[in-house]
Order: C-alpha cells, then structure tokens, then sequence
C-alpha cells in the first residue's frame, strides 16, 4: 500500500497505480452492490424511490446528475470522467436517444467488461486520463463525474481538463464527497475516518466544496451551483453495513476466498458511513456549471 512518507508528486504517482490495481481486481465485486454496476451512493427521493431497493436509489443519482445536464433534442456528446463500468453511461443511453456517450477509465478490466456491457448502444469506454485526455479541445457538449475526481484529490488538474474538453456553453455535473471543512480543522474522530477512508479506497485526498467552486470561478466557469444532497444520499450509505455483511456471507458459504482488494473495498464503504455521521466535517454535493461563451 502506499506511504505517506513519500513527496506529494510520488505519492499521487503511487495512489495512481494502487487505484487502478484495486479497480482490476476489486470492480466485479460491485455486482453485489448494484446489478446494474453502478459504483457509487444513491439519492433518495420519497415516494419515487424505494429506500429498500438499493438499484433504485442508485439509478435515481443518475438521474439526478443526468437531468441537471439540459440535454435537449439534437445531437449531444456526453463524456463520463472516471466511468467504472459505464452504468452512468447506459442511464443516458437509455433515457436520452441523440447522446453519443465516451467514458474514460484508468482500469483495463473496466475498458473491456465496461464496452461488453455498452455492445449494440452508442457509446465506448477508453483507457484514458481524466486529467489529460487525448480529446480535442471543445469536443463535449456534457460532462459528468460521480465519485471519481475524489481519487485525484478533487484536483484542479481535472477542473481544468473538463473545462478544455467542453464546448463553450457546455454544462458539467460532479457528485461527490467534500469536506466542509479543512483537514487540519477536523476533530479526531473525523480525522482518523478519514484518513481510513482515503487508505482503503486509494482517495488522494478529498477537498473542501468551497474550494471547487473557487476554482469554478477562476476558469470561467458560470452558473455555479453547489448542491448539499447529504440527507438524499445517507439512505443509500445505510446500505453498506448489510452490503458488506451479505457479500462476506455468500463468500463464505461459496467457499471463495476474500481478495485483498475486496477487503479494502469493504472497509472503505465502513469508513464512508462512519465519516458520513460526522455531519459537521463531511458532506455529499451535487456541483454544476456551464462553460461561459
């Protein structure tokens, strides 16, 4: 595992690759958690959704960022930043006829299980950088990313690659895990989660919401809106406790050994609801802007 002794640029070089060894060998594990592979919370909505029917909340987060796009009528190219296996993807696919949807992902199992799940729709998952695509300038009328710059540390970097890649009035939906406060400000408890939590999920580090949206700012970036969507999204984190005792159990009982990368996996999605019950020091927000003209 990686070492917090290293420089900052090692260290990320180093989170990088445990990132994507982890999501090699730990991304299938996700079908227990959503048959649809969805890898990330929920968003709950009463009476829409089911709070007991985890896929329902899970599609209902990628409505959610879907809708906040303003996709209209004609042609609309959509790119997922960090797509994991492209369930984002088949959401828009799905709901959205005229999109052509590109994910980009780090991890090879992803790249070919992902495009296996995408075979006969129109979209592609690549193996690509989020922080420096091979994309041309100007090439995406949308941009997404769920649960994915966190493992780059919400680094500017990745503002800054989605702002090139975007044509000018083009929107942008993250969603994602912040702090509301700096690290050094949180208290010990909040400290020690989330610490775990960016160990065991390889997160380079989490950034304050505040921070993004200066950021936003600085690139130009207009109709800024910062979404506290932390009560729409605990129902789905409620989950994890009974996730994680149901996919031990049929392990054991299939008589399958526990990989180490699903251990981390486990005990990262512990550390996401222990850091969730800290409300004072972490929250989840749904950011979106448009690319000035």
């Amino acid at each position: 595992m990686k070492t917090q002794t290293l420089p900052y640029s090692n260290y990320a070089e180093q989170n990088r690759i445990d990132m994507v060894d982890f999501y090699n060998k730990a991304t299938e594990d996700y079908g227990f958690w959503s048959h649809d592979f969805n890898m990330h919370f929920g968003y709950f909505v009463p009476f829409k959704t089911n709070p007991f029917r985890r896929d329902s909340m899970l599609n209902q987060m990628n409505r959610q960022v879907i809708k906040r796009l303003h996709i209209g009528n004609t042609k609309h190219r959509l790119i997922d930043l960090g797509c994991g296996m492209g369930a984002t993807m088949r959401y828009a696919l799905k709901h959205c006829k005229n999109v052509i949807a590109y994910g980009v992902t780090l991890s090879n199992f992803q790249v070919q299980k992902g495009n296996e799940l995408l075979q006969g729709k129109n979209g592609i998952i690549l193996k690509e950088n989020y922080n420096n695509t091979s994309f041309r300038s100007n090439s995406f009328d949308s941009a997404i990313a769920i649960e994915s710059f966190c493992h780059s540390g919400h680094n500017y970097s990745s503002l800054k690659e989605m702002h090139r890649i975007l044509r000018p009035g083009g929107r942008f939906v993250i969603a994602d895990a912040f702090l509301k406060k700096e690290k050094t400000q949180l208290c010990l408890g909040g400290k020690y989660a989330y610490n775990k939590l960016c160990n065991h999920w390889n997160l380079e580090k989490l950034e304050t919401y505040y921070f993004i949206n200066e950021k936003l700012k600085e690139l130009g970036f207009t109709d800024i809106k910062v979404e506290n969507v932390s009560h729409r999204v605990a129902p789905s984190v409620l989950h994890v406790p009974f996730a994680i005792t149901g996919f031990i159990l049929k392990k054991l009982l299939s008589f399958k050994k526990i990989k180490s990368e699903s251990f981390h996996n486990l005990k990262g999605s512990f550390y996401a609801l222990l850091s969730g019950l800290h409300m004072k020091s972490f929250g989840y927000y749904i950011i979106s802007a448009t690319k000035s003209q």
